[in-house]
């Protein structure tokens, strides 16, 4: 069997727990810092729920990332690669979600204590894939943010369209076609986390930790630092 990239599942990844934890946690982005901003002064003009999570997803982002960095230095140091211990860690932080979840049933629209853990748990998850993807798959697309992306892509096609230099053309249509997948398999791992939390709210969390365990099998070829 083959399995999809592993770029390609941090993606769709990074559409799902996003899109899920927005819906399910009062409108937390549990891997886009900058959404909890805006999201915070919507809760402050509005009176909304879930500010506390919104506060502290930004420390508890950069506290992850931090501290995984230094993991993954120390385990290049033995001459280990870190993908794989951390993609580890970030499945079991899905599991516990998941089997959280599955016990505790639907998460409510009110901000509670269980919400509040559930989520900076998300975070974390999300922030390990962050940080991984930055540092150790550099020439893959990002996985949760497709504003430059999208930006990227534009630019190229209007140099093609402007300036077809024949020996740039390849390159150029290689980063579209990749980008390009990035920011539709985003898009179908926002969708599928509507529908999960429509139509099986407890449930849905269980499949990023499906994710989580394929991407151990994951191929990383064409993505790694060279």
């Amino acid at each position: 069997m083959k399995f999809p990239s592993l770029p390609t599942l941090l993606s769709f990844n990074g559409g799902y727990v996003d899109t899920l934890g927005f819906l399910a946690l009062s409108g937390l982005f549990t891997a886009h810092v900058t959404g909890n901003f805006v999201t915070l002064g919507a809760t402050a003009a509005l009176g909304l729920g879930g500010a506390l999570s919104k506060l502290l997803a930004l420390p508890m982002f950069c506290i992850v990332v931090f501290v995984s960095r230094l993991v993954c230095l120390k385990l290049q140091t033995t001459g280990r690669s870190p993908i794989r211990p951390l993609l580890v860690v970030k499945l079991m932080l899905f599991a516990g979600v998941a089997i959280y979840a599955l016990y505790h049933g639907p998460f409510h629209a009110d901000e509670t204590v269980v919400s509040l853990v559930v989520g900076l748990t998300l975070v974390s998850a999300m922030a390990i894939q962050n940080g991984l993807h930055r540092a150790h798959l550099p020439k893959a697309p990002p996985s949760t943010l497709m504003t430059g992306t999208t930006t990227q892509i534009m630019l190229d096609l209007a140099d093609l369209l402007a300036d077809p230099k024949v020996e740039e053309v390849a390159a150029a249509k290689a980063r579209i076609r990749k980008m390009a997948v990035a920011v539709v398999t985003f898009a179908a791992g926002c969708g599928f986390g509507a529908a999960g939390y429509i139509y099986a709210p407890a449930a849905a969390f269980s499949l990023p930790a499906i994710l989580a365990a394929f991407a151990l099998f994951a191929s990383t070829a064409g993505a790694e630092a060279s």
